[in-house]
């Protein structure tokens, strides 16, 4: 099953600091607050760019519109036409690749138009003991044996963070498979955890709140902001539910969260096309 689909199938279907019309804040004890972003949103068909700007405008959350490199930017020209469709809009423009080695296909100078690059661990190669690569946001995701995977999957986790390509986001943070998902707080050892935080901090990434996948947890997060690394807002919807972030609000509301704990995209973007 394509990752689109388990998505729709499950009803989920360098510069100046950025200053725009539709930056809003989601105030915390009054006083502090951080920036209402939903920085992982897909578009499709169904679900346009004109769609995305109605919600913006009813609710004053900034957006950022994620492609996965493939069959729609899967080359120079097509990655130029991704980023030139939606530059009078004003959302932030990222890729979301899913597998290490996707940026050959791209010239360095047009890569270094995108306003971030967000990547997760959720295919993993040779994730259980039938040499197969787990594709974990899947129901169906087979783990035999859970030590095992956990191996695979953190070995995925530093494939990921430590790779030379260019990234700024870590997406969908310890997000755990169906099957397994159960023994959560069991399996995000403090080992594990750190071992993450150190490879982020090491590179400095950014760390994505997802509020379709509810993750990552309290402890996470305040063990990550301890060393210094900042947040991002995602939902990963294509469609209406896109900038609703209610658990994204609720932790970051929960970690004490400030506008200084978050990554915002540095380039200046246009005003609301009427």
């Amino acid at each position: 099953m394509k990752r689109r689909t388990f998505i729709r199938n499950a009803g989920l279907a360098g510069g100046m600091m950025a200053v725009s019309p539709l930056m809003a804040n989601f105030q915390v004890d009054g006083n502090e607050s951080f920036p209402l972003m939903d920085l992982h949103v897909h578009l499709t068909t169904n679900f346009t760019i004109d769609n995305l700007m109605e919600i913006s405008k009813a609710t004053k959350v900034q957006f950022g519109v994620v492609e996965n490199p493939g069959a729609k930017v899967r080359d120079d020209a097509t990655l130029r036409k991704y980023i030139d469709d939606l530059r009078p809009y004003p959302v932030y423009i990222g890729l979301q690749p899913m597998n290490p080695g996707w940026s050959q296909n791209f010239s360095k100078e047009l890569i270094a138009e995108l306003d971030y690059v967000l990547m997760d661990p959720q295919t993993v190669p040779m994730g259980n003991n039938f040499d197969e690569t787990l594709r974990i946001w899947n129901f169906d995701t087979y783990v035999d044996d859970t030590e095992f995977f956990m191996e695979a999957y953190m070995k995925r986790y530093l494939e990921v963070i430590n790779n030379t390509e260019p990234i700024t986001t870590l997406g969908w943070p310890l997000f755990l498979p169906v099957c397994i998902a159960r023994d959560y707080y069991k399996l995000w050892t403090q080992e594990r955890m750190n071992t993450i935080i150190s490879a982020l901090k090491a590179k400095k990434l950014n760390i994505e709140i997802n509020d379709l996948a509810h993750t990552p947890h309290e402890e996470f997060i305040l063990m990550a902001k301890k060393e210094g690394l900042k947040f991002v807002f995602g939902s990963d919807t294509r469609d209406i539910k896109a900038g609703r972030l209610s658990y994204c609000k609720q932790i970051a509301t929960q970690c004490k969260l400030t506008k200084s704990d978050f990554y915002i995209p540095t380039r200046i973007l246009p005003r609301q096309i009427s």
